[in-house]
């Protein structure tokens, strides 16, 4: 049971229809099950956890990709059934269906924390205008491709992945429409053990765009931002450098 006396109207029950949203999808990654939710609260299954392996973690990729094989009405999109607000940790995010991704990304998932992010002190106003200099060629469409909007668990990073004995469980998300490239670098920018096996699994069953690998900057962009607006300065010299890497695949 998780609570809190404060919660925005909305929280865990945005929480529960990003589960059910990515339970849903068809041989997809295993979901912790909600039990029951109200304002104020969420009742979830009792997850037994284990040590990791190679086995499941491959398992695990080829799961992910059919997650997000399942797709979304948009980029932006939130989870099918649900109208309200939606979140990452603590912290509202806007949902507003675009057709393109840069459009969406930049203005609805980097953008929005830069000016609280500079206000907490943890990022340099230069380092806001470079970050803001960013998100204009990200909006303007220069990094979209013809992947369609996959369904996403948008929060994926190695706290979010529960290892039990029957692999893994995923729970936490931030679930909407985005680019599946952004769940794998969540998890690179955070850690996940086996790692490389995850993405080998994944790539098995979806194979990955050329260059994916050197896109990760840019999909760790909006989870650097998120952190740079409550976890500190370090966070927003991190969330300046990968805009620096993004800049440089132009």
């Amino acid at each position: 049971m998780k609570t809190r006396d404060d919660a925005p109207s909305g929280f865990f029950e945005a929480e529960a229809a990003g589960l059910r949203w990515l339970a849903a999808a068809p041989g997809g990654a295993r979901v912790v099950r909600v039990v029951d939710v109200a304002p104020g609260r969420i009742e979830l299954e009792r997850v037994r956890t284990a040590r990791p392996d190679r086995i499941a973690a491959r398992a695990f990729g080829a799961a992910l990709a059919a997650t997000h094989d399942a797709g979304a009405a948009a980029f932006g999109a939130r989870p099918d059934g649900w109208d309200g607000p939606v979140f990452i940790g603590r912290l509202e995010q806007a949902a507003v269906p675009e057709t393109s991704w840069g459009r969406f990304y930049a203005e609805q998932r980097v953008r929005p924390f830069l000016a609280p992010a500079v206000r907490n002190g943890n990022l340099a106003p230069t380092d806001a205008d470079a970050v803001a200099a960013v998100c204009d060629v990200i909006a303007a469409g220069d990094f979209d491709d013809d992947e369609p909007p996959a369904r996403i668990h948008g929060d994926l990073w190695n706290g979010n992945v529960l290892w039990t004995p029957d692999g893994a469980v995923l729970i936490d998300p931030a679930a909407h429409g985005g680019h599946r490239e952004t769940d794998l670098a969540m998890l690179d920018l955070f850690g996940c053990p086996f790692l490389e096996d995850v993405l080998e699994g994944y790539r098995d069953a979806h194979p990955l765009r050329d260059g994916w690998r050197e896109r990760i900057p840019l999909h760790q962009l909006h989870p650097l931002a998120v952190h740079a607006v409550g976890h500190g300065p370090a966070y927003g010299a991190a969330l300046a450098d990968a805009a620096r890497r993004v800049r440089a695949l132009r």
